[in-house]
């Protein structure tokens, strides 16, 4: 018998757990192997490794890489190959004008406090501080060209955009109040991170349009970031609100964390294309004059 206070010595359990390599049992032949690993991958949505493991088994042969090396570079692949399938996603779900980026925007048109305004804009960390942007001007200076760009470098980013012209938008929410469904329309815009709206001053709202707008900006305020552009200055947008008091609201929380474009200063695309084909046809006809002149002859 075994004293009642003494010591009792367990037998030492056997441990599971085993070497990775101990695991590994005879593996399948080459072909199956192949084709079940594949099957795995897709399984695992790991769809782009699914593809190209094989081409990357074999680089990673010839380069003479490690087991973690080779793993590491499939990693990389899959997540570049996600990277890209999000920004296309995004890209279109965003609704952004395709050929309004920076590569066709002419950025020396605009002042030098402008250009960096811009700049600072491009690094995206405005929405991450939930500040708004307002970019003023008359028709034709590039306001919604600047927006749209300043969206297609923040979809780069990372971050979601939805590209619209407020009169759409306003439209959208004035069908989903009628609908019962205005909360469940705001917490759907409210993923996105960065809302355009474009020309919010091209038409004029009733009383039910302005207050569905009020709500919204009212809404993403302090929450969410807005991008407007519009050709009204500020004292302008009791056009847009009709009542001061939500006016002034309105601004107030628009402007409170805000960046402003100020380009009221700013030539339009189409005047300025304008002077310089007038400039164009008054060369042609002094070039044509001089000819006449000096051979005595015209047409």
């Amino acid at each position: 018998m075994t004293p009642r206070n003494a010591t009792t010595t367990l037998p030492t359990a056997r441990t599971t757990t085993k070497s990775s390599a101990s695991t590994l049992g005879p593996l399948p032949p080459a072909g199956n192997r192949h084709d079940d690993l594949y099957a795995m991958l897709r399984r695992l949505n790991l769809s782009h490794i699914a593809d190209t493991f094989a081409e990357t088994a074999l680089k990673a042969a010839k380069a003479n890489l490690s087991h973690e090396a080779f793993l590491y570079e499939l990693a990389t692949q899959e997540c570049a190959f996600r990277t890209q399938r999000r920004i296309a996603r995004h890209l279109l779900e965003s609704h952004l004008p395709r050929e309004k980026t920076f590569t066709t925007l002419q950025l020396d048109r605009f002042s030098p406090a402008v250009q960096l305004h811009i700049e600072r804009l491009r690094t995206g960390a405005f929405v991450e501080e939930a500040v708004n942007v307002v970019a003023i001007g008359r028709p034709g200076v590039g306001k919604s060209h600047v927006a749209a760009a300043i969206g297609h470098d923040l979809i780069q980013l990372g971050h979601t955009i939805l590209w619209t012209t407020t009169a759409a938008l306003v439209q959208r929410l004035l069908a989903a109040k009628r609908d019962l469904r205005l909360p469940q329309q705001l917490t759907k815009l409210d993923h996105v991170a960065c809302l355009i709206l474009d020309d919010i001053g091209y038409v004029q709202h009733d009383r039910d349009e302005m207050e569905v707008l009020f709500t919204l900006l009212a809404e993403r305020y302090e929450r969410r970031s807005v991008i407007l552009t519009t050709n009204l200055v500020f004292s302008e947008w009791n056009r847009i609100f009709k009542d001061p008091m939500t006016t002034m609201a309105a601004i107030d929380r628009v402007v409170h964390h805000s960046v402003i474009l100020d380009l009221m200063a700013v030539e339009s695309y189409r005047a300025q294309e304008a002077k310089e084909a007038q400039k164009h046809e008054t060369h042609q006809t002094t070039v044509a004059e001089e000819v006449i002149v000096a051979t005595g002859k015209s047409n």
